[in-house]
């Protein structure tokens, strides 16, 4: 998520079965998976099902309700889950979960898992800005009007639904079809909602339970939250907003990014369920929220939240995207913001979209004046009176024997008789960003330079400090870090340069953008595509200053924020507009169109950079490259996958039948048919794995949804030390709808082993003259 409201750290417990656990009185939230089909006919509901179940643990359960209401104090019945999930959240002691894995009617027991949150110049960037009106043959118009009917569904902390960017003006009457609510709440009165914002609900019983709060339970008091949509975090206003804000004249952060705010898709609804709080977003909570948002009737869910990485039937959020996908629902997660370390990537599952972060063409530029007269250029979104033009006084803690901490500007580290009136330069990393300026702040300082390490690289995030702020990349910072220690009185100043457009190169990935391999498929390469993540201009709520921190009395309609939760809504956005232009696709169809079609050149016309060290970027950072909505829109072919095939893809992985209940939710899964290995899935990108072996073959399927009588001829590229051959080499589509396979070959020549090189990257394109339908390859000789 990269916000300085929200930590950007993506941490994760696997989630464990607690027939494994130690005897324990206390009670925890536990996610209990129960066998659907086993419901006794003597229960009316599931609910009076689970309900019966807990009973039988000689629990309490004189008040069970359903899951919408608020009693927590008496019934340990928290949720009951009937569409992303097959069972039920409950409050139980370790010796209760051990006796519950005992009944023939329940899969497993899982302790609830804790999972973290990971604009005016989006749609120019990104295509969205035409000045015909024309996008690909579909006009402008005719898709508003389609996007009417979509609903876009975001997982995150809330709505401020006082923001502009959620005005109805001029949309019409909300779908017959919507099941959604908008709930009344101490804070937040229902008729706030409208046309735009068509719902807003909270769920929050994981959090409460976890966080021992359970008796204030909506009480709102002091130290525990109210039970409501509204957001007093800014991180939900900020992604909702992104996905299908409405269009806001005169926008801007503080002067900052001033232009015409909008979504990725004005015309969309949006629907809003709460799920994360101060501890962050707890499992059952996010059940909760997917299981009522898949029955309200949303077409897209966005999730810019997630953890690391677990077989797809420990993972919450895998078994709540299968059952949306199911119904038709595109999802589009984070991939999470842990890079640039290796494998660090969350939601990897092939029927999520899972999105990476890039850069814009716009910046913020500030700039350090030395002593020494050398100018130096950073980034800030300080919008104060500034230090003037004054040389003062710079100071570096590093190599203090006395407080080590005060190198990276700790709270309490800094001495004020040696900061006072002066900047100070302060090293990136442990705590937040905006915190060191609020530190040095506090000591005296006026200034501060903050300065990247090796850890951080040259990435160069914006940040609103509460004092004049630049912040600097690894290069600079280093040679900033000689002039101090070199320099008896080493001085210097801050300015501050505004709003800067058309920057090259862009976009840029993002060095916090998490990076594959796929550790959980090594056959599946994600991430699957990269979308605009830094600088991000959305929404926000008044509820918070846009620092987020509790100093901050600033008040701001919108903030500047950056982390793979802004690329998230961006993808959520455009996968919604492809909704509307054609509602027949598949949630597989439309990320197909959007990977397809994507693109691995930077407005310089050089291959994709990293900023993580300046070279070039690679499939395992980009996906398929940085997303064009132009082309999705019409990208001629698609690789589509039904739910059929996603199954035989996870008989592939060789699950047992319960663990594969776990995702699909069916009694009985039949096995008999399964991929000879997992990457023959029908999917757009191909990741290669030669290990123990040399030759690697993949057959696809594509469909034809563009023009009848085309044909396309398909061009492989690849490493030297890899030979590739598709058969046919060239496709004819008679018809719209018709489907066409092929087979791909990859051969790894003599030498091309784990002694010469470890990995490599290519592509298969299949064109004409009207489409270019390309997919990155990845190959791998050693063990991921």
């Amino acid at each position: 998520m990269g916000s300085v409201s929200v930590s950007t750290i993506f941490c994760f417990l696997l989630l464990t079965l607690f027939s494994q656990c130690q005897s324990s009185p206390s009670k925890k939230t536990f996610i209990v998976h129960m066998k659907d089909h086993d419901k006794p006919t003597i229960y009316q509901t599931h609910h009076d099902w689970f309900s019966s179940t807990l009973q039988s643990l000689s629990i309490s359960t004189d008040s069970v309700t359903d899951t919408d209401t608020d009693s927590f104090d008496s019934d340990p019945l928290l949720y009951s889950y009937t569409t992303a999930y097959n069972g039920f959240a409950a409050t139980l002691n370790d010796q209760q979960a051990k006796t519950l894995l005992q009944n023939d009617a329940v899969l497993g027991v899982y302790e609830d898992t804790l999972y973290h949150l990971h604009t005016t110049r989006t749609p120019q960037f990104l295509g969205l800005e035409s000045e015909t009106g024309l996008w690909e043959g579909h006009r402008t118009q005719e898709l508003d009007q389609a996007s009417h009917d979509v609903i876009v569904g975001v997982l995150d902390t809330g709505v401020w639904p006082e923001s502009p960017s959620f005005r109805d003006d001029g949309m019409p009457q909300i779908p017959t079809r919507w099941r959604g609510a908008c709930e009344n709440a101490i804070d937040f009165n229902a008729t706030l909602c409208n046309r735009k914002l068509i719902g807003a609900r909270s769920f929050s019983k994981g959090f409460h339970m976890a966080s021992g709060t359970g008796s204030g339970y909506g009480k709102g008091s002091k130290d525990r939250e109210i039970v409501s949509p509204r957001d007093t975090d800014g991180h939900g206003t900020h992604t909702a907003s992104t996905a299908a804000g409405s269009h806001v004249g005169n926008a801007s952060f503080l002067g900052y990014a001033a232009g015409t705010a909008r979504g990725m898709a004005p015309q969309a609804r949006v629907a809003v369920y709460k799920v994360c709080w101060t501890d962050g977003c707890f499992a059952s909570d996010i059940l909760a929220g997917m299981d009522r948002a898949i029955q309200d009737g949303v077409d897209v869910l966005s999730l810019s939240l997630g953890g690391g990485s677990a077989p797809y039937f420990h993972d919450t959020i895998a078994i709540g995207a299968f059952a949306a996908v199911e119904r038709g629902i595109f999802v589009s997660a984070s991939a999470g913001n842990s890079g640039p370390t290796r494998a660090s990537l969350a939601n990897v599952a092939p029927w999520i979209m899972t999105v990476g972060a890039g850069t814009l063409d716009r910046d913020f530029p500030a700039y350090a004046t030395l002593g020494n007269k050398k100018q130096f250029s950073g980034v800030s979104l300080y919008s104060g009176k500034g230090m003037g033009n004054k040389p003062v006084g710079l100071v570096y803690f590093k190599g203090s024997n006395s407080n080590q901490s005060a190198s990276i500007c700790m709270a309490g580290s800094l001495d004020p008789a040696l900061v006072h009136g002066k900047v100070v330069l302060c090293d990136r990393g442990i705590n937040a960003r905006v915190e060191k300026g609020k530190v040095v702040k506090e000591a005296g300082g006026i200034g501060m330079i903050l300065a990247n390490t090796a850890a951080s690289g040259e990435e160069l995030v914006a940040d609103s400090h509460l004092l004049p702020a630049v912040a600097v990349g690894r290069v600079i910072g280093d040679e900033i870090r000689e002039y101090v220690s070199s320099d008896a009185n080493p001085t210097a100043v801050l300015s501050f340069g505004g709003t800067l457009l058309n920057v090259r190169p862009s976009p840029v990935v993002a060095a916090f953008s998490s990076r594959g391999p796929n550790m959980i498929t090594k056959e599946i390469l994600k991430p699957d595509v990269i979308g605009p993540g830094v600088n991000i201009l959305a929404g926000w709520s008044e509820a918070i200053g846009p620092s987020g921190l509790p100093e901050d009395s600033r008040k701001t309609l919108f903030n500047i924020m950056s982390g793979t939760s802004m690329s998230c809504p961006h993808i959520s956005g455009l996968a919604a507009l492809l909704k509307a232009a054609h509602p027949n696709w598949s949630p597989s169809a439309i990320k197909s169109a959007l990977m397809t079609t994507a693109y691995t050149h930077d407005n310089s016309k050089s291959p994709l950079r990293d900023a993580a060290g300046k070279g070039f970027s690679t499939p395992w950072a980009h996906g398929a490259g940085h997303v064009n909505p132009q082309k999705a829109l019409s990208p001629g072919l698609v690789y589509d996958a039904s739910m059929k095939d996603y199954i035989t893809f996870l008989c592939s992985l060789n699950y047992n039948p319960e663990q594969i209940q776990l995702v699909v939710k069916q009694r009985g899964v039949n096995c008999t048919k399964k991929f000879s290995d997992p990457g023959q899935l029908n999917y757009p990108s191909f990741s290669i794995v030669f290990s123990g072996k040399r030759v690697v073959r993949y057959t696809r399927i594509l469909t034809n949804v563009g023009e009848a009588n085309s044909v396309y001829n398909v061009v492989v590229d690849g490493p030297p030390t890899v030979e590739i051959v598709a058969r046919p080499s060239r496709l004819v589509f008679e018809k719209v709808g018709e489907r066409k396979r092929y087979t791909v070959t990859f051969v790894s020549k003599k030498g091309g082993d784990a002694s010469s090189v470890r990995n490599g990257f290519g592509s298969i394109l299949w064109s004409n003259a009207l489409h270019q339908v390309r997919s990155p390859v990845a190959f791998a000789w050693t063990s991921l």
